[in-house]
């Protein structure tokens, strides 16, 4: 009988990718609708839906490959090749979905709360009118940080099943050498900025609300459910940040005999699961998507029912 462990690996490795697939070729299929009756124009938030979908399905494939391989082929995951090549296609990948998150998070910061700031200016009229070229300079930055790591992890893949004080030093200064700097890039910096658009934007909105409450004019109060729903999924998206954090932080616990066994469950669970969620949190955020998929499906289960 398989340990729970690994059967908790590869239920949320088939999972994932079952959730991620049909959620995110929706997801890219309705952005490509949008493309073909707008005549190749997206709005800034349609094209970081459409890039994130094209990512997270890359990632959730990568991430569950790695766990299936965990479990039923540790040799073909171990060999060194592999475990680099996979390894760093995961770190890139994550790194772009944080930016990504980063530059969702400021297009709508720039355009809800229209600070007059010459910082918030200039970075509305770049995501506003030069948003494809920014995502291609960002991936490829990305790209550039994380071609080292191919080397950092082969190196690290040699020294993986050894137990020397040696190979414990190797590979913490591997660790500290690429990693630390690495993660600072593409994880640290997108999420404090991220959360710094959070805070502005619910901030600006709240003051907005208190004073059109307090406004004794008697003019109508504005529509705030699409300013409201950007604010959520600022919120969303940056909870999967933590959780990502998370599942870093309980690797230090490998060694505690109390969470020997459910520490490593939760953190591969989480990590297999994150990026089918955006998924609900992408169609929760886009109305124009949700309206396009559900009236795919509602005119094929018409056409169904006719025949």
């Amino acid at each position: 009988m398989m340990h729970p462990f690994f059967l908790s690996i590869l239920v949320s490795s088939v999972l994932g990718l079952g959730l991620a697939i049909p959620s995110y070729t929706c997801i890219v299929m309705g952005n490509l609708d949008i493309i073909r009756k707008k005549k190749g124009k997206l709005s800034p938030t349609d094209v970081i839906f459409l890039a994130k979908g094209i990512v997270n399905l890359l990632l959730q494939c990568v991430m569950s490959l790695q766990g299936m391989l965990f479990v039923l082929s540790l040799e073909i995951l171990y060999n060194r090749q592999v475990y680099a090549f996979i390894s760093t296609s995961g770190y890139f990948l994550t790194y772009c979905n944080f930016w990504l998150t980063f530059w969702l998070s400021a297009h709508y910061c720039t355009t809800i709360t229209n600070l007059s700031y010459g910082f918030f200016i200039w970075v509305k009229r770049i995501v506003s009118n030069y948003l494809n070229p920014l995502l291609f300079l960002t991936a490829f930055g990305i790209f550039i940080v994380s071609v080292p790591g191919f080397w950092a992890v082969y190196g690290e893949s040699i020294q993986f099943f050894e137990n020397s004080s040696e190979a414990s030093l190797t590979r913490y200064r591997t660790t500290l050498s690429y990693f630390v700097p690495a993660n600072t890039l593409g994880v640290i910096l997108p999420f404090c900025l991220s959360l710094l658009c959070l805070v502005l934007t619910s901030s600006f909105l709240l003051r907005h609300v208190w004073r059109v409450k307090n406004n004794d004019s008697g003019s109508t109060r504005p529509n705030l459910q699409a300013h409201v729903t950007a604010l959520r999924t600022i919120f969303f998206l940056l909870l999967i940040f933590i959780f990502f954090g998370i599942t870093r932080m309980l690797m230090f616990f490998r060694g505690s005999p109390k969470f020997t066994d459910l520490m490593p469950m939760v953190n591969w669970s989480l990590r297999l699961l994150s990026p089918s969620v955006e998924g609900a949190v992408i169609f929760q955020a886009s109305n124009k998507l949700r309206r396009i998929i559900l009236r795919r499906f509602w005119i094929r289960s018409w056409r169904n029912t006719e025949t």
